[in-house]
């Protein structure tokens, strides 16, 4: 049996045999008997296995390694020692794989930097044992959340030849040889390509979700996305998850609900259903963050716009290390004094267009789009959102002031003439939200395997 299952109902097998597959997190040994941590993987909670010189083959369990893959037979008892509640005592055990001396993850605490350097086995720990399972049962509550409320999961495309986040920000695609490319005129020949044309991998969903929004009225998508940006910050990745819902008849107020609604729900579902793991980063990585998820599950998100908000840091008693502008995007120390000047999150509206995408919709004041960030206390930007500009003129204007490539996004124009109608929609890092649920800091942390510059290991 998994230790889930027994862990749910665990007072009914006292006293029965159960037979448990899994591996040593510890052996302490004694002379006469002996003690395994032992877990499964199953659940977060381990169980004691123990053991004594009155089975038959006490020297060879005395000699299993940390690490090892075991099954056990035993029974399960009440424990009579500090530290736990139930043990099995061991009838009978089978050694199923077997682990070097040398085995890298020891029963201590390890750095974080160290356990990246050990990405395969680093699932091991109780530090990603916690976190990697807040990761799946989070990406779970997504997908109920949506469900549950009429959306359609959309697949969008991974590979693609719209130019939506800037040439710059996204890998090429190709199958031409770089030993021999076809040339004509001093440029490499594309038609040469499987493609017949420029393609990359996708940087995000947005422009094809907004496809299936104009037929579905909601969608979502939630998939890897990847970008070329060469940073080493802790909050940027090349590769990563994004969740980029899209709604049709759907204004900014009605987006913003829609964020505060899927947040709270998917913060407090995780409260609900990994107690033992938050538990755990409260005590071990994050101090109050319980208090903290708790909080914002029963906080009312505050509304300013960007005028607004520069209107606050300009009048804190604060030294800036960048002076706050109406004109600019506000920075992490900005952030962190919007949370903590409304003592929770704070939606950020109106933003100056020179900094937004060229498909957001232009505000009345032709200075402003509407464009909305999602502040949290702790972490900053969690999402960010806009209307998107549904009128055909105005869009193709903005695309010539920017210079976008509209060869490439005809069909998204399109969308304007066919049926178009006013929409919304927004971009969520799945991993910058995972961050948030467990305090852990470095975005290299809350993925198995991750691409950061120069680091493409395992």
């Amino acid at each position: 049996m998994d230790l889930k299952e027994l862990f749910l109902d665990i007072k009914s097998y006292v006293g029965n045999e159960i037979t448990l597959s899994g591996w040593i997190r510890n052996h302490r040994k004694q002379k006469e008997f002996g003690f395994i941590d032992f877990s499964d993987g199953t659940c977060f909670k381990h169980i004691q296995i123990v053991y004594d010189n009155s089975l038959s083959d006490f020297d060879e369990i005395q000699k299993l390694h940390v690490g090892c893959a075991i099954s056990v037979v035993g029974v399960l008892k009440e424990s009579v020692g500090a530290g736990q509640d139930y043990e099995v005592v061991m009838k009978s055990y089978k050694l199923e794989g077997d682990c070097p001396e040398d085995y890298p993850i020891q029963p201590k605490r390890h750095s974080m930097e160290f356990l990246r350097e050990q990405a395969y086995l680093r699932p091991r720990t109780n530090m990603f044992q916690a976190l990697f399972r807040v990761r799946s049962m989070a990406a779970f509550a997504i997908h109920e959340y949506f469900q549950k409320n009429g959306y359609i999961y959309a697949h969008t495309p991974l590979i693609t030849t719209a130019d939506c986040e800037g040439e710059n920000q996204m890998f090429k695609v190709t199958t031409l040889d770089f030993n021999n490319l076809p040339m004509v005129d001093g440029s490499v020949d594309m038609s040469q390509d499987l493609f017949k044309k420029q393609s990359y991998i996708t940087g995000t969903g947005q422009l094809h979700g907004e496809a299936m929004a104009m037929a579905f009225k909601k969608i979502y998508t939630f998939g890897p996305t990847f970008r070329t940006e060469n940073s080493n910050t802790k909050t940027h990745a090349n590769e990563f998850w994004m969740i980029e819902p899209e709604i049709a008849f759907c204004d900014l107020d009605g987006l913003m609900d829609i964020e505060e609604d899927m947040l709270k729900y998917i913060v407090n579902y995780i409260l609900d259903n990994c107690s033992d793991e938050v538990e755990f980063f409260d005590k071990f990585v994050s101090k109050g963050l319980k208090e903290k998820l708790e909080k914002l599950v029963n906080s009312e998100f505050k509304r300013i716009t960007h005028h607004e908000a520069v209107d606050i840091l300009k009048s804190a008693n604060v030294k800036w290390e960048f002076e706050p502008s109406y004109d600019d995007d506000i920075a992490k120390e900005h952030e962190k004094y919007i949370t903590e000047y409304f003592n929770g999150p704070v939606f950020i509206t109106d933003w100056p267009k020179d900094i937004k995408a060229w498909y957001m919709k232009l505000n009345g004041d032709d200075k402003t789009v509407a464009a909305v960030d999602l502040e949290v206390p702790g972490i900053g930007e969690l999402i960010g959102g806009s209307q998107r500009e549904e009128d055909y003129d105005k869009l193709v204007s903005r695309m010539n002031q920017m210079g976008v490539d509209q060869d490439t996004v005809y069909w998204y124009n399109n969308l304007r003439r066919y049926g178009g109608c006013y929409h919304s929609g927004f971009g969520l890092g799945f991993e910058r939200l995972i961050m948030y649920l467990t305090g852990v800091e470095n975005i290299r942390d809350v993925i198995a395997f991750p691409r950061t510059p120069g680091n493409c290991d395992f």
